[in-house]
């Protein structure tokens, strides 16, 4: 077992004995947490990521509901700590399956729903990533394409990748845990982080990752872990900077405001997961006016979602009050591909040139 297996093994353990010892106390066995909503997110000067605040809920025994709760945790606890010490590995997916064959039948989960927050509850009080207590969630085929020579480990050993010179058109494709890579070389001048498929395979078939030396990094819609992970990485250890392209609607937004800021569902490990110093590039609402592109109405849905947003903390600053007045203005919103109607060639030719240009990025 490794260092790093054992730290994470210990911690779980010191977790189990705190129940036993409040038990021996004569104490109701608790677990405390942060709660977990937008009310109790503010931002961290220090860190420049917003954080939970101080109200906090408690997992109690003295409940039925709440005995539930704890009883779980140990069997969680117990399970994880056996996977670390045997060199294991599970999926998110299996451990709700595996609870079903767990001694007490109370102990198994109603939905996976309920494992997942589980594992984050165990995070939190643990001060342990679910990485670290070897816990992946189904591959999320999020990629990285440009100029960045990396070393991987594989359980065949290590293995250097150049993530253009060594990978298909699809890119290089993120592992679980990016903590396990090594950057070893790298041309890049910034990072370009992309919310759809199409619009990152328009970018590398127009060689925008060759042409501008960037690093290509496809979110997949609203990015996991690892492909926060990893973008932080970059960030902080070769000193790039990284900027953000997304649809131009108010659920796009927050795929932005998660990469840079974090989210409320993984609010713990915003220092850990999040890029504060990422900046939007578009698609903005000055967009849709400035290049007349194709739009649709906004829903109802999408205007209560950027009333919301004006009150979201992440979206607290005079760039992105005006944006979203603005949009709700005009009433509508516009998809990346939407470019395409000036031409296939317009995004890498004219569009990110000229953002980008005028961000000072390029």
């Amino acid at each position: 077992m490794s260092t790093q297996d054992e730290r994470a093994r210990q911690q779980l353990i010191d977790l189990a004995a705190e129940f036993y010892d409040q038990f021996a106390r004569g104490e109701v066995p608790e677990m405390t947490l942060p709660t977990r909503t937008k009310s109790n997110i503010e931002y961290d000067e220090e860190s420049g990521v917003w954080v939970y605040g101080d109200r906090t809920s408690t997992r109690s025994a003295n409940s039925v509901r709440g005995a539930r709760k704890l009883l779980k945790a140990t069997y969680t606890i117990d399970f994880l700590a056996r996977q670390l010490e045997e060199s294991r590995s599970s999926t998110l997916r299996e451990l709700y399956y595996i609870s079903e064959s767990w001694e007490a039948d109370e102990a198994a989960f109603s939905d996976q729903d309920e494992s997942n927050q589980m594992i984050e509850d165990l995070e939190i009080v643990s001060e342990v990533t679910r990485e670290d207590f070897h816990m992946r969630p189904e591959e999320s085929g999020a990629t990285l394409m440009g100029p960045l020579e990396l070393r991987e480990q594989t359980r065949r050993g290590e293995r250097d990748i150049h993530c253009q010179e060594d990978v298909g058109e699809g890119g290089y494709q993120i592992p679980n845990n990016p903590d396990t890579i090594d950057f070893l070389d790298h041309d890049i001048d910034f990072i370009l982080c992309v919310e759809t498929g199409g619009m990152r395979d328009r970018l590398v078939e127009n060689g925008f990752d060759t042409d501008y030396n960037a690093l290509i990094v496809h979110l997949k819609g609203q990015p996991a872990r690892a492909t926060r992970r990893i973008t932080k990485r970059l960030h902080d250890e070769l000193d790039l900077p990284v900027v953000v392209f997304t649809d131009g609607d108010p659920w796009s937004y927050r795929i932005y405001g998660s990469v840079a800021y974090g989210s409320i569902k993984s609010a713990h490990l915003s220092e850990h997961l999040a890029t504060p110093e990422a900046r939007f590039v578009g698609i903005q609402p000055a967009d849709i006016v400035e290049y007349d592109l194709p739009t649709d109405p906004l829903a109802d849905s999408d205007v209560n979602a950027l009333e919301s947003e004006l009150d979201d903390p992440r979206f607290m600053t005079d760039y992105w009050e005006e944006q979203i007045e603005l949009q709700l203005d005009i009433g509508k919103k516009a998809e990346q591909q939407a470019l395409a109607s000036r031409g296939l060639d317009f995004v890498t030719d004219e569009y990110l040139p000229t953002r980008l240009g005028e961000m000072g990025v390029l």
